[in-house]
């Protein structure tokens, strides 16, 4: 079974757990900055991403996962993605801790910012391949997509309004991109190749 597969699963039956089971487990794991920094409970920038406020949050990222998550797996191997994966939590946390550590109200959870990180490398691989999205069923380029994401998310992180955690979005996209460079030298290769620049 594909590595992915494996995420999948295992995030699915974590937050199930949490919300049907054990409820104590949400607020061990979810992720409070203000906690975190005070109590040195640095394994929440792991297990915050393992958890999720209800079904549909759950699904939306599982989705997500599932679709590029695969090809993704398929160009890169096991190892790329789960490093990707995992880093991407916790890279997709730092902005939260650093802008939240003094608001002992704030929490956050799920596994938008690995997502987003494995979603942006796969556009960085595959910038021309068509995207089409569910609420807004047009054909469009990867790259042109991953510029509305990241601009629609900048506007809500200045608008400061609901409980999505953009900042983990803009932080996981980019570190996307970033593990690309850093760690698989010939996605940027390609890259130059597709520009005609090499």
């Amino acid at each position: 079974m594909a590595l992915t597969l494996y995420i999948i699963v295992i995030t699915s039956l974590v937050s199930l757990a949490a919300l049907y089971i054990h409820p104590g487990l949400l607020d061990w794991g979810m992720l409070r900055p203000y906690r975190t920094i005070r109590e040195k409970s640095w394994h929440e920038m792991i297990t915050s991403g393992f958890l999720h406020a209800n079904l549909a949050h759950l699904f939306v990222n599982m989705f997500v996962l599932f679709f590029f998550g695969l090809e993704l797996e398929r160009a890169l191997g096991a190892v790329n993605l789960l490093m990707l994966y995992l880093s991407g939590i916790v890279v997709s946390s730092i902005p939260t801790l650093i802008k939240f550590r003094d608001d002992p109200g704030y929490a956050t959870l799920g596994a938008s910012g690995a997502v987003g990180s494995v979603l942006f490398a796969y556009i960085f691989l595959f910038p021309t391949r068509e995207l089409i999205l569910v609420l807004l069923p047009i054909p469009m380029p990867a790259w042109f997509f991953a510029i509305l994401y990241l601009a629609y998310s900048i506007y809500e992180t200045k608008r400061r309004r609901g409980k999505i955690n953009h900042e983990a979005h803009i932080a996981g996209a980019l570190w996307g991109i970033i593990y690309m460079i850093l760690f698989v030298p010939s996605s940027v290769e390609r890259i130059l190749t597709m520009l005609g620049i090499v």
